[in-house]
């Protein structure tokens, strides 16, 4: 996690060992809900292994935002940062393995280190490029540009997450996912 944390921005080893610190190993199985809609996400989570999804769900139907897994930060990043119950869903695909920070030891050193608060504003820039850059392939490419976009980008997912799954976060009917997967080369 130092070595993902410092390619964000610089941190002296001191600051960033004490911060590390404050992570605590956290487990869970396949399958398993993180965060329910309603709840509040009390922790951050940097993802060491496994595959989630996070999902809203209208007329009991999952729509898939966002995959997260290694090296990489996971949680209901709305509902941590305002301490206000999420509008979805987060939960792990695989057996996944986590390191993880309560909000308030998190904001504690925000506190106490500018570099900490720095790293995190950084983050969220971020967070928010990939965002707009998801919410402009959502809006402006056809089906086949959004598949060929997402195996180039993360085929590794092909793998490890259902088809159901990737069609939703695609925004692609899944006969039609089915299609672009016999029909393009990956």
């Amino acid at each position: 996690m130092k070595n993902y944390l410092k390619q964000i921005h610089p941190v002296k080893d001191e600051i960033l060992e004490e911060y590390s610190s404050c992570w605590e190993e956290y487990e869970l199985p396949r399958k398993t809900i993180m965060t329910s809609a309603g709840d509040t996400e009390r922790y951050m989570y940097f993802v060491l292994e496994g595959v989630q999804k996070s999902y809203y769900l209208h007329d009991d139907k999952e729509h898939v935002i966002a995959f997260t897994y290694p090296p990489s930060f996971t949680g209901i990043p709305d509902s941590f940062l305002t301490q206000t119950p999420s509008k979805y869903f987060l939960e792990t695909i695989t057996d996944s393995r986590f390191l993880r920070i309560p909000f308030s030891e998190h904001q504690r050193q925000m506190e106490k280190h500018r570099e900490i608060e720095t790293l995190f504003r950084k983050a969220t820039e971020l967070f928010l490029i990939g965002l707009n850059q998801r919410h402009f392939e959502l809006m402006a490419y056809d089906i086949e540009t959004r598949f060929k976009t997402f195996t180039e980008r993360s085929p590794h997912l092909l793998q490890m997450v259902s088809n159901k799954d990737i069609a939703s976060y695609l925004r692609i009917d899944p006969t039609n996912f089915s299609k672009l997967m016999n029909s393009i080369k990956i």
